[in-house]
């Protein structure tokens, strides 16, 4: 998965990307909806050369984590930031790989949980997200809806409707909203999206 990943970031430009948002509206209005400190904990999952940490850094936030499983996203985003990347933390890992000791007050993926295909992929996906959120902490996931495309850089994918998603994720975390969204790519084609925030459990919810 790491080849393929780093093989599709040295053959396109940012700008190329069908996800590639310049202003990543929904997830910047989820994150404001917490209400949180910008001394708050977030993780960027996925987050690659996105610009999700360019307007995190922009409003204050100075506890930021950004990780993804190519090192040239993250090097194509520490190029582009300049001076301001030494103020974040980067991680280059599969998720499903992740180990960490932080506690997270909000963990974001927006086109990344999409991508895990098999049940045991998913399940792992969950309890590393669970055991790096904190308790009382929050879990924005925006992934490819019920309508949304099935296949993604050449990589099949999961798609989701609110129901299912909820399901996945209810033994640790408590939905808040969803909602989908229409996305426009850079090439003019419309993906739509779903988009839900959960806050973790302060234990595992009984099935």
């Amino acid at each position: 998965m790491k080849e393929h990943w780093e093989r599709v970031y040295r053959e396109k430009d940012h700008g190329k990307f069908s996800w590639w948002q310049e202003t990543p509206k929904s997830s910047l209005e989820i994150i404001h909806s917490l209400n949180i400190a910008t001394s708050a904990r977030i993780i960027d999952v996925g987050g690659g050369d996105g610009k999700l940490v360019d307007f995190l850094l922009d409003e204050g936030f100075d506890n930021i984590t950004v990780l993804d499983i190519s090192e040239l996203a993250i090097e194509r985003a520490k190029l582009r930031l300049g001076e301001r990347a030494q103020r974040v933390t980067w991680m280059v890992s599969d998720i499903n790989d992740l180990r960490t000791e932080t506690e997270f007050d909000v963990w974001h993926d927006r086109a990344t949980f999409h991508f895990l295909t098999s049940q045991t992929l998913v399940d792992n996906y969950v309890s590393v997200a669970q055991q790096s959120v904190k308790p009382g902490g929050h879990l924005i996931l925006g992934t490819f809806s019920s309508n949304g495309p099935k296949t993604c850089s050449g990589l099949s994918v999961q798609r989701y409707n609110e129901t299912l998603l909820s399901s996945v994720l209810e033994e640790w975390f408590e939905k808040i909203r969803c909602f989908t969204e229409d996305h426009v790519t850079p090439m003019n084609t419309m993906q739509n999206f779903l988009y839900c925030s959960f806050r973790r459990r302060e234990s595992s919810q009984s099935r």
